[in-house]
């Protein structure tokens, strides 16, 4: 699998303060780990996230069953 790219900012998660913050207190190896277990925009098939300024600039987009990057 390829490593966990936001589409937004195409930043990889330890690029991106807000998840270097999140995954060791959350007890997560990396910033990649915890993106791919917490991140409710992850797609697994494409690797694709928004973070969450992204995820806002983008509009906050939903789905019924969830939004996640295509």
């Amino acid at each position: 699998m390829t490593r966990p790219l936001c589409i937004g900012c195409n930043k990889h998660p330890d690029e991106i303060s807000e998840y270097l913050d999140a995954f060791d207190d959350r007890g997560y190896l990396s910033a990649d780990d915890f993106v791919i277990c917490e991140e409710g925009t992850f797609n697994p098939a494409t690797g694709h996230f928004l973070c969450t300024e992204c995820y806002i600039t983008a509009g906050m987009p939903s789905a019924p069953g969830g939004w996640r990057a295509p």
